[in-house]
């Protein structure tokens, strides 16, 4: 099964020195029952595409809360074993929580198939994105139309080779 761990750089840069995503249980997205009755689709890459989405607005979530992070979403594409990812059947019909999962134990980094990421050019619209996104949270439609442009960024794919040159010197 393939999930999406959502993270900051730092994140990445923990992972890639400790060779795990997480500990304990890992929050991730992945195509649950409840995504592909909201998504109303059955084309696995159009699901894929809506859970690594989701993932993205989780990683904006981590950005909003370490304003010492680069800003730039990341998210991790893994491969776990079929029923290691659980979605949480108390919050199944949680808008919130489509597609979210947890996965037992922490996941090893050489499990991943590839890193997604922002490019450079999109730190500023992220910047006021994460800055909104209380706000938009609280329903306010002008944060809302902020947080929603982040979206307009589409992550890039990185082999999980590139992690160090992702990195770059300073994280």
């Amino acid at each position: 099964m393939r999930v999406y761990v959502p993270l900051t750089l730092h994140g990445l840069a923990e992972a890639y020195k400790t060779g795990e995503l997480g500990a304990g249980q890992t929050a991730a997205y992945a195509v649950t029952p409840a995504l592909r009755e909201w998504y109303l689709s059955d084309d696995i890459e159009e699901l894929e595409y809506a859970a690594l989405n989701r993932a993205a607005l989780a990683s904006l979530r981590l950005l909003a809360a370490d304003p010492g992070a680069p800003r730039r979403r990341v998210v991790v594409a893994v491969d776990v074993p079929d029923g290691a990812a659980a979605a949480d059947a108390d919050r199944a019909l949680d808008p919130a929580a489509l597609g979210e999962v947890r996965v037992a134990g922490p996941v090893p980094l050489g499990k991943a198939a590839a890193v997604h990421a922002d490019a450079d050019d999109a730190e500023t619209d992220l910047t006021a994105a994460a800055e909104a996104l209380e706000a938009a949270d609280g329903g306010d439609d002008d944060a809302q139309f902020v947080v929603d442009g982040a979206e307009d960024h589409e992550l890039l794919w990185y082999a999980t080779q590139e992690i160090p040159q992702l990195l770059g010197p300073g994280i």
